[in-house]
């Protein structure tokens, strides 16, 4: 039947071009996947079972009776492609279930061990099918391998079945979905097609060419790489649409070598008509004739690429524009990294902008930089990784386009942070005001009457009469009093104005007024047992600010080590003269600072003390931005506590000391 022949000759063809069309493709693509390893060794071995069935009944029209060499060349090519296909399809299906997250760690290797072990079992039938000198069956090499190796084979297509329904359960949207479906049913046919095909092989073992139903099953191999085909370039699928450059190329390569085969085939045809030569000439000059109708296909195809390409830009920007409106710097760039990797496909994407990063030459390939910034202006670089070889040319495309795009962006963000923090300002501000009218009224109020109860406790102390166990009674409320004393100086402190500069005539010697804080605040330190010590530098240093200024900031941060190192601690305050300026260190024992309170111990109201107001801290903050002055905290300092204040003040000018 001269019709088989030809459809057979046409399947073959088919056979063998679509996996090798798969195999250029992932060699560019280039993934660094198990995945993509697999389908490559697949359409490998469906190449060679194909291909040389194809050369040979080429060999068979062409020579009549083919060349012995050559017909055992193909039937080892056959044989092997054949044998390793079983244990690669599976072996497939258990990679892309581990992309779904479908196999856990470590549990693919029972799989795998099931699917090679038979390669490794049933190798003596290889070995026998491969020593054959004669009678080679191009027609159903199967059955060369042995019945064990057809049950594999049906086994290893009913484990691809299974996996294909459970790829269709959890599939992320519909088009996948129907893929693995379509799939699933192309699997199921081939499962009970091979099983009738290796009963009825008897039947169909006279036929030279193999009958219809057999070529119907070669069609059924070749089904799933058509679909892939369809699904790469329609929706994305496994992300090797975004390579469409490396498809078109590809694509047009293989076009280009068919038609070359088929001027070659029409010149030998023709060849009683027309010298080949001119049979050639004319056909390969066909295609001019075209040009026009091809020019207007692939303007309007071009014009449609770039079309998509710059809406799909637009519909990236949106959501970082509104992301920029939040005024957060730091979670805008995350969200612009993940953003575009996950709407373009890309491995890694990197926004660098820092004021280090230069915007350089895109390396090409798989890596590629693009400068973000104005014209002049860099503001750093967007750094991209692709998963295969190389960034195709819509997706440069578009990453150009959001380059440009993300300056506005970051300015929108910059703005909207500038003024969310003005607002906060203002609102601190005007809150801190409320604070310190608040504060005076309080302290106008309180200070007259315990003045008055200071002095009335006082006198009655100093009366002779007064009972031993009244005396130390009245010795806790004259304490007591004091600290209230104390607390409403220093709210009083605190309601003064904001920032006041300090005059050219401000100085002091900061020795004595360290020294003087020293002494007053010891008797805060002994009745707890807490060490003081001033380890006193020689000579005298002016710093630029009144003695009330630097006596302010000192007392409440040596007030505030004492508290903090407990009973029995130590706190020791030394002094390091610079060219510059002059730094007050203030050291305690104590537990340190927990990290999570770092940022708030300078501001007002914040204490962890029960009997605090948390003011001493913010006093000393206000009184250093006064004068110029500049406050530095370390905690722990050693063994996981202890905290260390070093209060750095100007130095004096010496014409004005």
């Amino acid at each position: 039947m001269r019709w088989l022949i030809y459809f057979r000759l046409f399947t073959l063809t088919a056979g063998t071009l679509l996996p090798f069309f798969w195999m250029v493709v992932i060699l560019g693509h280039r993934r660094q996947r198990n995945f993509e390893r697999v389908l490559f060794f697949i359409c490998l071995a469906l190449t060679c079972f194909c291909g040389s069935s194809l050369l040979a009944l080429n060999a068979e029209l062409f020579y009549g009776t083919p060349p012995r060499g050559l017909l055992a060349f193909c039937w080892t090519c056959l044989c092997l492609g054949l044998w390793f296909l079983p244990a690669l399809v599976v072996h497939l299906h258990v990679e892309y279930g581990g992309i779904r997250n479908l196999v856990e760690r470590g549990g693919k290797w029972p799989w795998l061990l099931a699917a090679y072990l038979p390669s490794v079992l049933l190798a003596p039938f290889l070995v026998r099918a491969l020593e054959l000198r004669n009678g080679f069956g191009f027609a159903a090499p199967s059955r060369a391998l042995g019945g064990y190796f057809q049950l594999w084979l049906v086994a290893a297509v009913a484990v691809a079945a299974y996996w294909q329904a459970r790829f269709q359960a959890v599939s992320p949207d519909e088009q996948q979905k129907k893929l693995h479906r379509h799939l699933l049913w192309n699997f199921v046919f081939l499962v009970f097609a091979l099983a009738l095909l290796f009963a009825e092989q008897r039947a169909f073992a006279g036929r030279p060419y193999g009958s219809a139903f057999e070529l119907a099953i070669l069609w059924g191999v070749a089904a799933p790489l058509i679909a892939l085909l369809w699904d790469v370039q329609k929706f994305n699928f496994l992300q090797i649409g975004r390579q469409r450059n490396l498809i078109y190329a590809v694509f047009v390569v293989f076009l280009a070598l068919l038609y070359l085969s088929f001027v070659r085939r029409m010149g030998l045809a023709l060849e009683a008509y027309l010298p080949p030569a001119a049979t050639a000439a004319l056909l390969l000059f066909l295609p001019v004739v075209f040009f026009e109708s091809l020019q207007r296909f692939i303007r309007g195809l071009l014009r449609q690429t770039a079309q998509s390409e710059v809406d799909r830009a637009q519909k990236l920007m949106g959501p970082i524009n509104e992301v920029a409106r939040l005024g957060e710097r730091e979670k805008l760039i995350e969200f612009a990294e993940r953003w575009i990797g996950e709407q373009l496909q890309l491995a890694n994407v990197k926004l660098d902008l820092s004021a280090s990063a230069q915007a350089r030459v895109a390396k090409g390939g798989s890596e590629e930089a693009f400068a973000v910034g104005r014209t002049g202006h860099s503001l750093g670089q967007l750094r991209v990784k692709a998963h295969g070889a190389m960034i195709s040319g819509e997706t440069y495309a578009a990453l150009e386009f959001v380059a440009e795009q993300l300056p506005a962006a970051f300015d929108l963000c910059r703005l909207i942070e500038e003024k969310l923090q003005l607002e906060r300002e203002l609102a601190e501000r005007e809150r801190m005001a409320l604070v310190g009218q608040m504060a005076a009224s309080i302290s106008h109020n309180l200070k007259n009457p315990l003045g008055s109860i200071k002095t009335i406790l006082q006198v009655q102390m100093e009366s002779p009469e007064m009972p031993g166990s009244l005396r130390r009674e009245t010795q806790m409320v004259l304490d007591e009093v004091n600290r209230l004393s104390a607390k409403l100086n220093q709210l009083l402190q605190f309601s003064r104005p904001g920032v006041r500069a300090a005059t050219k005539d401000d100085h002091c010697n900061v020795v004595s007024v360290a020294t003087n804080v020293v002494e007053v605040l010891r008797h805060e330190a002994v009745p707890g047992g807490i060490s003081l010590e001033f380890a006193n530098a020689n000579g005298a240093y002016e710093v630029a600010a009144s003695g009330e200024a630097v006596n302010d900031i000192l007392s409440n941060v040596v007030l505030n080590a004492i508290e903090a190192a407990g009973r029995g601690g130590h706190v020791r305050m030394h002094l390091h003269p610079e060219k510059l300026s002059c730094t007050v260190a203030v050291e305690d024992d104590g537990p340190g600072i927990p990290a999570a309170n770092r940022e708030k111990i300078l501001k007002p109201f914040f204490t962890t003390k029960a009997r605090g107001t948390g003011l001493g801290l913010a006093i000393v903050a206000r009184r250093l931005e006064e004068i110029g002055g500049e406050l530095q905290i370390d905690s722990p300092i050693r063994e996981e506590r202890g905290s260390r204040f070093r209060v750095i003040l100007p130095l004096a000018r010496k014409e004005n000391v």
